[in-house]
């Protein structure tokens, strides 16, 4: 079990207090997991295993919990029989119908410590908010950074070179269960396909009653297909109108949205450098995990840039970054990603294989005259740093401690 340290620097400081801990994150991100290092970090300070008390959602032994009621009544239950504080653990909470009402009640009625997860953004943005406003902190759990891919896979694979662990996190992705199919790739594959489709018929399908599921499909395509690639919401309906069907933007804009709730999606906007503003169209999107990409669409190899620029993105959000897309004139940074008073700027391209090349990715920062790191990265062994401006291979840019 990997410890996930950078987590848990994040939820060790609210351990043991009265905020609700809420985890959320794509499904099979590894958030069931999260709540067991919790719970190994309060053994190890003397909390007995007898003051916890956990529901998984997704067990059917749970099933006659599922209402705010029964799962109130059972926990008061339960906690009767436990001396001092009572720590609670409720995985997928969202399947709880006004679940919310059940976690404010417990929280005001006992001595206890609250840790939920689950696997749909508006778990936040809608129930939680309303009635815990102020009273829960919130961590998003990612699929497997690449540094934590390359300690798991060398645990298995301990004379695999570098390269040979980047190739195979390229395809694969970083979902956690993959070790336990010991990377091999057939099964691999048929796993993430079975976590797409659990993400799309359960968190998109099933929550938001979508009844025309082939619009859906078509639509998920075509953002998977152009991770990475600024598109509005009517390319998509105009795409689909020479497929012959024809659907609203607002539509489209709904049905994207319904997967950036359930984290399979995450939108950039774009941010223009000189007028400081945010621009209002065209948008990015990139994929949760890369791997889930390769599964159900195949080409990460083909769509290499866009794949890098998807990895590095989602390396950004985990060490906390806000991004923007980069927008100066008629160029295009990828990444302006700002933390505080830091501030990052990363361009991602395959290999800097000539000098046209070379000199449109440096290039691209010549109008920006602050003196924040900007970075270049790319799959190129050789440093092509130049003018103050960073070049990094890839592999060794997910690696860094610290981008500055």
């Amino acid at each position: 079990m990997i410890k996930r340290e950078l987590y848990m620097r994040r939820i060790r400081p609210f351990i043991g207090t009265d905020l609700v801990k809420v985890m959320t994150g794509i499904r099979r991100c590894g958030k069931s997991v999260m709540l067991d290092l919790i719970k190994e970090e309060l053994k190890e300070s003397g909390i007995a295993a007898a003051q916890f008390i956990t529901f998984n959602f997704e067990d059917m032994r749970n099933a006659n919990f599922c209402t705010a009621s029964s799962l109130h009544d059972e926990v008061v239950r339960r906690a009767s029989e436990i001396s001092g504080k009572v720590y609670l653990f409720f995985d997928e909470i969202q399947e709880v119908t006004a679940w919310e009402k059940c976690i404010n009640s417990l929280r005001i009625e006992m001595d206890c410590d609250i840790y939920i997860t689950g696997s749909n953004a508006r778990l936040l943005s809608g129930e939680l908010a309303t009635v815990l406003g102020g009273r829960y902190v919130e961590f998003t759990i990612y699929p497997f950074s690449y540094a934590e891919f390359m300690d798991l896979y060398k645990d298995i694979f301990p004379d695999a070179s570098n390269s040979a662990v980047f190739q195979k996190y390229l395809t694969l992705g970083g979902m956690p269960y993959l070790a336990n199919l010991r990377y091999a790739e057939e099964p691999g594959k048929q796993y993430l396909t079975d976590v797409y489709n659990s993400v799309v018929l359960n968190d998109v399908v099933k929550r938001n009653k979508i009844r025309d599921v082939d619009l859906l499909t078509r639509i998920v395509t075509y953002v998977i297909g152009n991770i990475g690639t600024t598109f509005a919401a009517a390319s998509i309906a105009k795409f689909l109108k020479s497929e012959r069907r024809t659907v609203a933007t607002d539509t489209v804009l709904n049905y994207i949205q319904y997967c950036i709730n359930a984290y399979l999606f995450y939108q950039v906007k774009r941010q223009d450098i000189q007028g400081k503003q945010i621009l209002s169209t065209n948008e990015k999107y990139y994929m949760a995990d890369h791997g889930l990409r390769e599964a159900v669409f195949g080409g990460n190899m083909r769509d290499i840039n866009l794949v890098l620029e998807n990895i590095i993105y989602m390396e950004s959000l985990r060490r906390g970054y806000t991004i923007t897309v980069g927008k100066s004139g008629t160029k295009e940074i990828d990444f302006i990603c700002q933390k505080q008073d830091q501030k990052v700027y990363i361009q991602v391209t395959y290999l800097l294989a000539s000098d046209e090349t070379i000199q449109r990715e440096f290039g691209i920062y010549d109008s920006i005259h602050d003196n924040f790191p900007k970075y270049v990265v790319s799959m190129d062994e050789l440093d092509f740093s130049r003018n103050g401006i960073k070049h990094r291979n890839i592999k060794e840019f997910l690696l860094m401690q610290e981008w500055n």
